[in-house]
């Protein structure tokens, strides 16, 4: 069995392809210069690195291996996309996909791109379809459970985040004292930490979601141990997220660091 893996920044791409080889797969992983972990080489049968422009290379890479399914997974610099462009690095198959769009949010990206190859005979599979128990599961994990004030909080923040989810925007909200203090847009989840829990004073938390629609086979939200280090430096004291509709890392780690912290966190069926 074959797998192509379409790999961006963080462990994502190397745990999958861990879990993938246990399994079975052989895994020819198509890696974004400058995003993948060069460690990522460790764990595949063979790698290609290339610039995120490059799309016919990708394609004919999987092409050459006889890859039919692929799985996209890890973060990208939407910065890195138009960079690429602007410096002539992508190919004229990226260029046309681009110049066939209207918008240029995350998911229609993500959506097109998995189009694309799906015309050229190559279907994009769930990042998780290998690895369920990376899901959240629903319920507080932590020793300290949101307080009331921080419950009102995440049913607020839970509000917008999926507001600016609908629309594109992002996945992550901060709020404190009732009060939208940060929202999510291209710099990412741990700056909108930053700068809401700068603003919160203490008093913080932080809601992140699945955006309304989304397609779940990429792009799905993604916490970790990180995420609580930078909640800890911001001062934000809850987390919450959507049960079944994240992707945990370090789950183990996270929850000590959080305990340690006195920081809560939740995972919550969806509101709507």
């Amino acid at each position: 069995m074959r797998i192509g893996l379409i790999a961006g920044s963080g462990q994502f791409p190397i745990i999958f392809s861990k879990k993938a080889k246990s399994k079975g797969f052989s895994v020819y992983a198509a890696a974004f210069l400058n995003e993948a972990d060069k460690s990522l080489e460790d764990h595949v049968d063979e790698i290609e690195w290339m610039h995120l422009g490059q799309l016919k290379r990708l394609i004919n890479f999987f092409k050459k291996h006889n890859i039919s399914e692929a799985v996209m997974m890890g973060a990208i610099r939407k910065t890195s996309i138009f960079s690429d462009l602007k410096d002539l690095k992508a190919d004229m198959k990226a260029i046309s996909l681009f110049a066939g769009m209207i918008h240029t949010h995350d998911d229609r990206i993500l959506s097109a791109f998995a189009r694309t190859l799906e015309k050229e005979g190559i279907k994009i599979r769930a990042s998780t379809f290998l690895l369920p128990d990376i899901l959240a599961q629903e319920g507080c994990w932590t020793k300290r459970k949101p307080t009331r004030s921080e419950k009102a909080d995440i049913d607020l923040g839970w509000k917008y985040a999926k507001e600016i989810g609908r629309l594109d925007i992002g996945q992550c909200v901060v709020v404190g004292g009732g009060s939208v203090l940060a929202v999510e847009a291209i710099d990412g989840t741990d700056a909108t930490i930053k700068r809401g829990g700068e603003l919160g004073n203490g008093t913080s938390v932080v809601v992140k979601v699945c955006k309304p629609n989304q397609d779940v086979r990429f792009d799905m939200p993604a916490i970790g141990a990180q995420t609580i280090r930078t909640m800890h430096e911001a001062g934000a004291k809850a987390l919450a997220i959507e049960a079944g509709k994240a992707v945990v890392f370090d789950r183990e780690e996270m929850i000590a660091l959080a305990d340690k912290f006195g920081i809560a966190i939740v995972a919550i069926n969806n509101k709507d």
